[in-house]
């Protein structure tokens, strides 16, 4: 019996004796190259891929533990502190596991540009509706089906930007974060845990331009892609042009 899993922009999810199964696409045998990659590195904190099932749906493994879910507000872990150090950490610790990776020739993926030596394959929505929680913190991401390749300056921007959090007001407002004055503080506690060598202008700046580029890839993938249609049509282009009008009142002198 199908358990449904709670969550999903795309279609959702579910648990067939102990597997996660959704449905699969063009990109997925690249998503999977970059799980086994993933696996072969010792890297835990992600799904490990397991093929492709008689129904054709993609099969990768369950990682036990909280999710955000359905759930608005979001649960208080999601706005911890501990959890801005458990994701910059993870984050850390996946680009090291991540860097050696060359996609196949034939790679194809739903989100980012072109690969080429000095980029990475991201994870694209490494945000706390995708992370798994458990008592003693970050277990893993899951829903890898928008991954990429980046910039890793332009994944650490884009995953600042989800946990800081530094999206739309109304937005983060719905899933319980009010405290928009403690928003510089947490991003310099994020860099700090990740390991930033850069200052925190500079990150705010990438934020900039990986916002823009989200929102042409929205835009351009609407035309063929029924999720992006359904961003859009949820307004998720004009929550992203706010989140990024306001970006040039958090920049420090």
């Amino acid at each position: 019996m199908d358990e449904r899993l709670a969550g999903g922009f795309d279609g959702g999810a579910s648990l067939v004796g102990g597997v996660v199964r959704r449905t699969a696409g063009s990109w997925t045998s690249s998503v999977h190259a970059l799980l086994t990659h993933l696996e072969a590195a010792g890297f835990s904190a992600a799904p490990r891929a397991l093929g492709i099932d008689a129904d054709g749906r993609e099969m990768v493994s369950f990682l036990p533990g909280q999710t955000v879910g359905n759930a608005r507000p979001w649960p208080s872990w999601t706005h911890s502190s501990s959890a801005l150090t458990d994701v910059a950490e993870w984050l850390r610790r996946y680009h090291a596991a991540v860097a050696d990776f060359v996609p196949p020739e034939d790679a194809c993926w739903r989100e980012g540009d072109t690969w080429r030596p000095g980029m990475i394959i991201a994870h694209n929505d490494a945000a706390p509706y995708n992370a798994v929680w458990n008592d003693d913190g970050l277990v893993g991401f899951v829903d890898w089906d928008m991954a990429g390749p980046v910039r890793p300056e332009l994944d650490v921007a884009w995953v600042a930007f989800s946990w800081t959090p530094l999206h739309a007001p109304h937005v983060v407002a719905a899933e319980g974060f009010t405290d928009l004055d403690s928003r510089l503080p947490r991003l310099t506690h994020f860099l700090r845990a990740y390991h930033w060598q850069g200052t925190t202008n500079d990150i705010l700046n990438l934020v900039a331009e990986r916002l823009t580029l989200q929102l042409t890839l929205m835009t351009q993938a609407a035309t063929t892609d029924p999720t992006y249609q359904r961003m859009l049509t949820a307004g998720r282009d004009q929550d992203l042009t706010v989140a990024l009008n306001q970006l040039t009142t958090l920049r420090t002198t």
